[in-house]
């Protein structure tokens, strides 16, 4: 489960593959460190290439460090880059570890937050052309679905802007409690408010007992509010909260694979990804 108190976050992950993506995911990485004094990993993965060995002889060692050269140069550069973007950012202060592997990107990022016992992820996800559809669908949910920290997703194209307004979509469930909290923790850090959104369904059983109680669960927080809406379709109704209560990072608890799944590849929610630029938080239950 998501923890958030200032004494708990050390360490944040951040995939880095050179890209502007990879940049904009690194700014808001750096913002959380600042909010938590944590020390930032970062990590680059990279692949050998498959060759038919009974076609042509192949000595993989060779390739192997070949690329792990060039790639370590490409590394070097980029960590001189993310340097001045730390300095730029007043985080200058912020320890920068780095992590070069061999490997499928999922299970580096698997294996790191595995053995660096790493508390948060902030990935960098590109927009609805090219890399999206398999990064959102495949990636992103193997590593939520796969690993027991949060992950914030960060759009190709978001630049870091003050988060002031923080979504969360419940479906006031009994351990979604324990996450609100959590995310009313990293308001107050933020001085942020809290819009709580709960979509009812023609099929929900959604009762009027479980506003009330998670509002009495919650009456001393002044900077949070509850919004109840009415329709049948999810995921258009997520987005339209975004865009107008001007959602700044939404948070899920994600209670099942496959929904986080077809909430990323949808085209509704390609085109939330794309124009609202908004961060998603994914929280395990």
């Amino acid at each position: 489960m998501l923890n958030l108190k200032s004494t708990a976050m050390r360490k944040i992950l951040v995939p880095i593959d050179f890209s502007e993506t990879s940049e904009n995911a690194f700014v808001y990485a750096l913002e959380m460190a600042k909010l938590y004094n944590a020390d930032l990993v970062l990590l680059h993965t990279f692949e050998l290439p498959i060759v038919d060995s009974q076609v042509v002889p192949v000595n993989y060692a060779e390739i192997y460090d070949t690329l792990e050269v060039t790639n370590s140069n490409h590394f070097e550069e980029e960590l001189n880059t993310l340097n001045e973007i730390a300095t730029e950012h007043n985080a200058g202060s912020i320890e920068l570890n780095h992590i070069m592997m061999n490997g499928d990107l999922v299970y580096c990022i698997k294996e790191v937050v595995r053995q660096e016992n790493i508390d948060f992820v902030v990935m960098g996800t590109n927009g609805a052309s090219g890399w999206f559809d398999s990064f959102i669908g495949t990636n992103t949910s193997s590593v939520i679905s796969d690993i027991d920290v949060p992950v914030l997703s960060v759009a190709h194209d978001t630049k870091f802007h003050q988060i002031k307004t923080i979504g969360f979509r419940t479906r006031y469930k009994e351990d979604e409690i324990y996450a609100l909290n959590e995310i009313l923790s990293l308001a107050k850090k933020l001085d942020a408010k809290v819009k709580c959104l709960y979509v009812k369904t023609p099929d929900s059983d959604f009762k009027g007992e479980k506003i009330q109680y998670w509002e009495s669960v919650f009456e001393n927080e002044d900077n949070l509010e509850f919004f109840i809406i009415p329709s049948d379709d999810i995921e258009a109704t997520i987005e339209d909260f975004m865009i107008n209560q001007s959602i700044d990072l939404l948070a899920m608890v994600m209670h099942k694979k496959n929904f986080f799944t077809r909430l990323f590849t949808t085209s509704t929610t390609q085109k939330m990804a794309l124009h609202s630029k908004t961060p998603i938080l994914a929280i395990h239950e």
